[in-house]
């Protein structure tokens, strides 16, 4: 009897061990992850900053907007990334043995830099997503590390560099769990994935990243009308965010069908961009458009802006400009929201952030990150409201969504498993 538990002792002292040397390697890794990241992530940052303060200072910048293409298109040629999937990369590596080029980081730095420096209409979390993506691979090889540790390290870089440049750690921690299949989460990169984005965001603190924080002016008392005017505007940005994929995946295919050659799409898709924001005196439409964010949360919207920055951020991607897709859904959301919430008789402060965090779970399938996010950019007053937009809008999104790599794992609608990759 002694004997036996002895033995069952050294067992769980065994496994003890076991645990927290797992954990020591996962708490260098992630720390390694987050200082290394969030360094990179604040140079961008301030990059982004410094080339954005110039577009606006010097508007004629915009005509140069063709050259930008073409160097662009030349880079990811020289580098022999021409038929690049970005974002749909980094995903793709974390269900399979694909690896993501080293080649990848400098690459959407320089490019995302110089898309916004001359007006391209994107946003910057794709760079992130990348930047982290990629040098998470490249570490991970360093390391020898198996290839399920390099898929954990990959996710690990991503919640950092996307926490370093949002200040929100707990979506950034969680997205990159939650993006890659949808219905299910890797939870073995929830140790991993927290600590880089916590370190990666005290970076950007240290460095002085002000974090994404907006006010909304009015919130109702949770009562039955008010609720269902949020389920109907939820509803509603359920179907914008598939219109939104849609339109970014047809926009590509036809761009690549028109103009084969990728330099004369790319000239193409940029007098498509100068011409219209001559047409109708506003700069609104280019860049990421975070003060038309803030506009909209402060109730003040154009009508078609919504439909002008789907346009216009269909136009520069599917050229092959670069960046991501999520801020131009927050802006796409919240100006949205705000038109809807005037003709809804609802608080369009609060209707702007509700639109923002649907919109964003009807393209990412990611309703976890949705509401923390919404609780960190706009604090928990409206939970109650953010909880069921993003449950409506999940729903009713269906099996659309932004990244092609993206897999539906698990059913929306029924207790099942699928096995299929997000419609286009």
């Amino acid at each position: 009897m002694k004997e036996t538990l002895s033995e069952k002792v050294r067992y769980r002292v065994s496994h003890l061990w076991s645990r927290l040397k797992i954990f020591a390697k996962w708490l260098m890794i992630s720390g390694a992850m987050g200082l290394g990241v969030g360094l990179i992530s604040c140079l961008f940052y301030y990059c982004m900053q410094y080339v954005v303060d110039y577009r606006k200072g010097h508007p004629g910048i915009l005509f140069g907007l063709p050259l930008a293409g073409l160097a662009i298109v030349f880079m990811y040629e020289k580098a022999g990334r021409g038929n690049d999937r970005g974002t749909n990369t980094v995903l793709a590596a974390i269900r399979t043995e694909d690896e993501i080029p080293v080649s990848v980081a400098p690459l959407i730095f320089v490019s995302t830099v110089i898309t916004h420096l001359f007006g391209g209409s994107s946003g910057r979390e794709g760079a992130a997503l990348q930047l982290g993506g990629s040098i998470g691979s490249w570490f991970g090889r360093l390391l020898h590390m198996d290839r399920k540790d390099i898929n954990i390290i990959i996710m690990c870089g991503m919640s950092a560099a996307f926490s370093a440049l949002f200040g929100t750690p707990m979506a950034a921690a969680i997205f990159s769990m939650e993006v890659v299949s949808v219905g299910i989460m890797y939870y073995a990169a929830l140790v991993p994935c927290v600590f880089s984005a916590l370190i990666a965001q005290g970076v950007a603190k240290f460095l002085q990243i002000a974090p994404e924080r907006f006010k909304i002016l009015e919130v109702p008392q949770m009562a039955l009308l008010p609720a269902v005017k949020i389920v109907a505007l939820a509803a509603l940005c359920g179907g914008i965010s598939v219109v939104f994929c849609i339109l970014l995946h047809k926009a590509a295919e036809k761009g690549r069908e028109w103009f084969p050659n990728p330099y004369l799409r790319i000239i193409a898709a940029s007098i498509m961009i100068i011409v219209p924001t001559l047409l109708i005196g506003s700069r609104d439409y280019l860049g990421a458009g975070m003060e038309v964010i803030e506009r909209s949360i402060e109730g003040h919207v154009k009508p078609e802006a919504f439909v002008m920055k789907m346009l216009f951020t269909a136009v520069t991607l599917s050229a092959g400009f670069k960046g991501g897709e999520i801020v131009p859904s927050f802006f796409v959301g919240a100006t949205f929201g705000c038109l809807a919430g005037q003709l809804l008789g609802i608080s369009p402060s609060l209707c702007a952030a509700v639109g923002m965090v649907a919109v964003f779970c009807g393209v990412t399938n990611s309703p976890i990150t949705s509401l923390l996010i919404a609780f960190e950019l706009f604090g928990f007053e409206g939970a109650q409201y953010f909880l069921l937009a993003v449950a409506v809008s999940y729903m009713l999104s269906g099996y659309y969504g932004l990244y092609q790599s993206q897999k539906i794992v698990y059913s929306k609608y029924k207790t099942e498993y699928l096995d299929r990759l997000t419609r286009k």
